[in-house]
């Protein structure tokens, strides 16, 4: 009984620190979820050698199924799509959700699991808020998730239309939850 929890917890979907070696599947993924919002794989290296602490590959059995890439960065303030940071800000007062792609197959509470990581990893690091832009129809399920939607402001709206027609800005204040 005991060898079978073990094979079931081991094969359960989870998620762990994203490797160099990893961009290849990350940027697969990342071109069958986001057709319409790409990036190229060096803008996604980029964000995985700034801040790897927030990088996470999704695993399944042997295969990465999913990524999440998040950094240090400044409320009200989204960094381009498909650009590159040079630097992460001194001043940095949340730690920025970049982007959670999990294949449809291995989804129901992947996204959750990855936000809770982050969350430790934001408090750990004196941040009390995350933020992100929800794309797509994904709003419902950021706001389940306890993130709320930002008026923008004219300079926010105009770099959130690169991110689609959807695109809402979100925030989670940490220290209410």
């Amino acid at each position: 009984m005991i060898e079978m929890e073990r094979r079931t917890e081991m094969s359960k979907p989870h998620w762990r620190p994203a490797r160099a070696s990893d961009l290849p599947a990350i940027s697969t993924i990342a071109a069958r979820i986001h057709p319409d919002l790409p990036e190229r794989p060096e803008v996604l290296a980029e964000k995985m050698r700034l801040y790897p602490d927030g990088c996470r590959v999704l695993i399944a059995g042997d295969a990465i199924v999913g990524y999440g890439l998040a950094h240090p960065w400044t409320q009200h303030h989204i960094p381009p799509l498909d650009g590159f940071l040079q630097t992460l800000p001194d001043g940095a007062d949340c730690l920025y959700v970049h982007d959670v792609a999990v294949l449809p197959d291995f989804r129901g509470g992947a996204a959750r699991d990855y936000v809770t990581t982050i969350e430790a990893l934001a408090r750990a690091s004196g941040l009390t808020t995350l933020a992100l832009v929800s794309v797509y129809a994904t709003r419902p399920l950021w706001e389940r998730l306890g993130f709320h939607p930002v008026a923008a402001d004219e300079q926010l709206r105009i770099k959130l239309t690169s991110y689609g027609e959807a695109a809402t800005y979100m925030l989670r204040d940490l220290a209410a939850t």
